[in-house]
């Protein structure tokens, strides 16, 4: 078991493509992270320059006290599971799971005692004698995972061991993956673009976009906390409704407008907090927002006095208001004081829960997680309440800051480090 630090690590392939642009990370001995992003955000890249599959271009890569920047994978104490089992075919599962073993000149004695370990903490001693071929898709990931275990390596490393099996095999090999993890307290990294994957799995989740870590903090902060719009987006299902407008001030009381950007345009600009240094430049929208008058508007008076003084300095300008579907009901509750009018246009069942999708007049995709509830009719207008409390309020644009935190800077310490 080791701690695994990252300074300043990028990779550049040829003709100057930048799959992971200057990241820092810290990874503490026995932590289970999860690196987790949209495809090509360079999160694979990442675990194959740790495993030293991927050279790395410039920086430093530490695991315990040595710098592994030159050493060869074999000799960097890492086991590393892939997507696709790579089981050898003709060889039994007792084999395949003693052969690392083998190449090493253990003894036999000590091969057999650390095969017949692991294949038991992964119920596999009924198996030991057959082959890849006889196996089911969860038993082939497990004794690839039980490859692994036998070397008893400093660290784990995951490159998307789940992705080949059907939901609910997922569902339990993510769980029996979990509870490897609280056995053996081996450091771990593992890299998913599924953020459910990440969410249930990590004590740390690392959000990745574009080669650039945009958070790295305990799932449930990431979650209540995202640092970002493009954060906040990724994480959670269905994804957080994004609504545009622009904060109003009248007779001493703030609301939010909505409104609708025209003509909008992507350019990036240098953050403007002193804490954010090193941090990926935001991502802005610039254009024309319009108030067609037909919009809704939501009084603020439930905010905190904190992130109300933060709104009432940008009074006038963009603002993206964003709204997790379970935070909007369509029945008034006392946590929901503020309303809009909506179109119900989807209506999905989910057994005690309900996707409700709809369009207000200004936004045409706006989903809500409801209590299910029958006499709803498609095409109907409702009242959609919205517990303000919960919301947040974004810069404009894919990876605008969130106003609604004290600091917007991402979070770096170990899982242990933060309180």
């Amino acid at each position: 078991m080791a701690q695994v630090k990252l300074e300043n690590i990028s990779k550049i392939f040829p003709g100057g493509v930048k799959a992971v642009d200057s990241v820092d990370l810290e990874i503490a001995d026995r932590e289970f992270i999860v690196l987790v992003g949209p495809s090509g955000c360079g999160k694979t890249t990442t675990l194959r320059m740790i495993a030293g599959l991927e050279e790395i271009s410039q920086g430093v890569i530490r695991i315990g006290e040595r710098i592994v920047n030159d050493v060869p994978p074999k000799n960097r104490d890492i086991a590393m599971v892939f997507q696709n089992y790579a089981l050898y075919p003709h060889m039994t599962v007792y084999k395949n799971m003693a052969f690392g073993l083998k190449l090493r000149g253990m003894p036999k004695a000590q091969i057999k005692q650390r095969v017949a370990q692991a294949a038991k903490i992964l119920d596999l001693e009924h198996l030991l004698e057959r082959k890849p071929k006889q196996l089911s898709g969860g038993q082939r990931q497990r004794v690839a995972v039980g490859r692994a275990i036998v070397r008893e390596p400093a660290a784990f490393l995951f490159d998307e061991p789940l992705s080949n099996l059907d939901a609910k095999l997922r569902v339990t090999t993510r769980a029996e993956l979990k509870r490897l993890h609280q056995r053996l307290r081996t450091t771990t990294i593992y890299v998913t673009h599924d953020q459910e994957e990440a969410m249930t799995l990590g004590d740390r989740i690392v959000v990745m976009k574009d080669g650039l870590i945009q958070q790295a903090d305990t799932p449930l902060h990431t979650y209540n906390a995202p640092v970002n719009r493009f954060v906040a987006g990724f994480i959670g299902m269905p994804p957080m409704n994004f609504f545009d407008g622009a904060i109003r001030s009248a007779n001493g009381r703030l609301s939010f407008e909505e409104g609708k950007l025209e003509h909008a345009r992507p350019i990036s600009r240098p953050p403007t907090d002193p804490g954010a240094k090193g941090r990926p430049a935001p991502v802005v929208m610039t254009g024309e927002l319009t108030f067609p008058n037909n919009g809704f508007t939501l009084p603020l008076d439930y905010l905190p006095p904190s992130v109300k003084e933060r709104l009432a300095a940008r009074a006038g300008s963009h603002i993206v208001l964003g709204i997790r579907p379970e935070h909007l009901h369509l029945r008034a509750v006392d946590s929901a004081p503020a309303s809009f009018k909506a179109r119900l246009n989807v209506i999905e069942p989910l057994g005690s829960n309900m996707d409700v999708y709809m369009n207000t007049a200004l936004h045409d995709h706006v989903v809500g997680r409801l209590e299910a509830q029958s006499g709803l009719q498609v095409g109907t207008e409702a009242t959609v309440w919205v517990d303000l409390r919960k919301a947040h309020f974004f810069e404009p644009g894919e990876t605008g800051m969130n106003l609604s935190l004290e600091t917007s800077s991402p979070t770096n310490e170990p899982a242990h480090a933060l309180a």
